[in-house]
């Protein structure tokens, strides 16, 4: 398959959990009669931790089910964490301009991590965000799941921050699925050897939920 370079402008610094990352995206083109699903999110999406882009959840779940995958992800991002582009030039103005048929969004771990300081803009950002997807891609199904997690001692921010994506997904009437943080709790031998991200196993089973869950929502 033909592909093609995204070149993601963003400014980024590093971030506890992740790396930033400002380097070029390779993405599939989309072929005709495959459904085109861009996806909307950071580290644990981009496939850190993954032996190649292959292992990684996003790619493996569009081969098994014969997407078109567009995967602009960037590691470090947040909501508003390590972001100092808003409107064109951002992630999800790559996403609107690819006008895929399915979106999905897996991002607010990042903003644990400057959640004291910029807690004020990011629920507003997070509403922001959802509100141009679904008014740019009136005929793309998104998709919102809840916020990815490491953490064994989750500090309070977790739930805050996955409270406010839930209810900004409901705002906009877009599908959502929970109980994501707790995907890989209790499984050490999922994670990769910076106990951060998932591996080549973790990223298998990241995929297998999400496969389920959508299949719960009829996709």
């Amino acid at each position: 398959m033909a592909t093609v370079m995204v070149v993601a402008a963003l400014a980024l610094s590093a971030c506890a959990s992740a790396a930033a990352s400002d380097e070029a995206v390779v993405s599939t083109v989309a072929v005709a009669g495959e459904l085109r699903v861009a996806f909307y999110g950071d580290s644990y999406t981009r496939g850190t931790g993954a032996s190649s882009e292959e292992g990684r959840w996003s790619t493996i779940l569009s081969e098994q089910r014969g997407w078109s995958e567009f995967n602009p992800s960037v590691s470090g991002l947040g909501f508003v964490r390590n972001r100092t582009i808003f409107g064109h030039g951002d992630l999800p103005s790559f996403i609107i301009a690819d006008n895929p048929d399915v979106v999905i969004v897996t991002m607010g771990l990042n903003d644990n991590f400057t959640f004291d300081s910029q807690s004020a803009e990011l629920r507003a950002q997070i509403v922001d965000d959802f509100d141009r997807l679904v008014t740019e891609l009136p005929d793309a199904r998104l998709i919102v799941v809840e916020p990815f997690c490491y953490m064994d001692e989750r500090p309070a921010s977790v739930d805050v921050i996955i409270s406010w994506v839930h209810d900004a997904a409901a705002a906009v009437g877009a599908d959502y699925i929970p109980h994501a943080s707790y995907w890989l709790a209790g499984h050490l031998e999922w994670m990769a050897s910076d106990s951060l991200h998932p591996n080549d196993a973790g990223h298998a089973a990241i995929a297998s939920q999400m496969d389920q869950a959508l299949r719960a929502l009829g996709l």
